[in-house]
């Protein structure tokens, strides 16, 4: 069953734990809310008050969230009180059945995977799981997989191809899990085995970025026909900490790496990496699940339909020739 609401039941309010930048929004919500309980208390009519900065409010969100930096777009797609995997597929989908383990080693909860019913279609829905408590994080490692979750990612994709069913990926992670276990049971080569396995697919495979797109982490389960990436989400190569560390051996520059890794939705569809940018809610999609799922639904059905008829030699070289295009350069004479 879905499951409805315009925000995770357990979550704190925004302003709690808002952002620097969104100080001006935060003082005039405090303003409003002041002169509520003072019309409330005192039996006074302070409605043109009240509207007036109602109004002022909206504006003064609809300007800042127009000209966010990246690193602020960054911040917003870290944010504790976003959807996660779980959360899309609890909204989003029917009767959904998570699979479990690699057949190899053991089952990775950082990564979740399963079969479900979207718009009445089967479908195979993958993707990182970060969690919300301390408990949840330690659990799910932040949303970064061992390489038996790449594993188990790759065998559900097998398995959907057996059976023509389409895949779906929802995309969230910092990058792969570090650990030196991780290392040994080859990390490295999990992921380049999902990249040359994905590359191969018969069926279409849909990859969204619904938070952070990290590094090889992401591109372990991206290898798609379409890659779509909500508003405020981002995809890089590196986080703008690991870039900032690398290049000016400062961690507090990531807001000035984060400029010129060119990693926000504009910039990536400019590029080609990704296809299309989902709107989110203004103020990011924490502050409307509805209203996100409702603007992802949208974008899923027309990148599934676009597939509707082709053949499994077309679809697989609709995603191989989508992926030879990036990187093409042109050499001017």
């Amino acid at each position: 069953m879905r499951r409805k609401g315009k925000r995770n039941p357990e979550s704190k309010t925004k302003t709690l734990i808002g952002f620097e930048f969104e100080k001006p929004i935060s003082e005039l919500e405090l303003k409003i809310t002041e002169l509520r309980d003072l019309s409330a208390r005192e039996r006074l009519d302070l409605s043109s008050e009240i509207a007036s900065l109602e109004e002022k409010l909206d504006q003064k969100r609809k300007e800042i969230y127009a000209h966010l930096t990246p690193w602020q777009r960054i911040q917003i797609a870290r944010h504790i009180d976003r959807p996660y995997t779980l959360d899309y597929i609890n909204m989003l989908m029917d009767d959904f059945k998570e699979l479990h383990g690699d057949r190899r080693f053991a089952d990775d909860p950082a990564i979740v995977a399963g079969l479900g019913l979207f718009e009445g279609r089967k479908v195979m829905v993958i993707g990182h799981q970060k969690g919300r408590n301390v408990k949840e994080r330690t659990f799910r490692r932040f949303g970064m997989p061992n390489p038996e979750g790449y594993r188990k990612a790759i065998r559900l994709m097998k398995l959907a191809e057996r059976f023509g069913v389409p895949i779906i990926t929802f995309v969230d992670t910092p990058g792969a899990f570090p650990g030196v276990g991780a290392e040994e049971r080859g990390q490295a080569e999990a992921i380049a085995s999902n990249l040359e396995e994905m590359s191969l697919l018969k069926v279409p495979v849909i990859v969204v970025v619904i938070g952070e797109g990290g590094s090889g982490g992401a591109l372990g389960i991206g290898v798609g026909n379409r890659v779509l990436i909500l508003e405020y989400a981002y995809y890089s190569v590196i986080s703008p900490e690991g870039c900032a560390a690398i290049l000016w051996k400062d961690g507090a520059e990531a807001p000035r790496a984060a400029n010129a890794l060119k990693l926000t939705g504009k910039d990536l569809v400019k590029f080609g990496v990704v296809d299309d940018i989902v709107p989110e809610p203004l103020g990011g999609a924490h502050n409307d699940y509805e209203l996100m799922c409702k603007n992802l639904r949208d974008a899923l059905k027309k990148a599934l339909n676009r597939f509707e008829g082709m053949s499994e030699d077309e679809i697989a070289d609709d995603r191989y020739n989508r992926f030879r295009k990036l990187g093409v350069v042109v050499n001017g004479v």
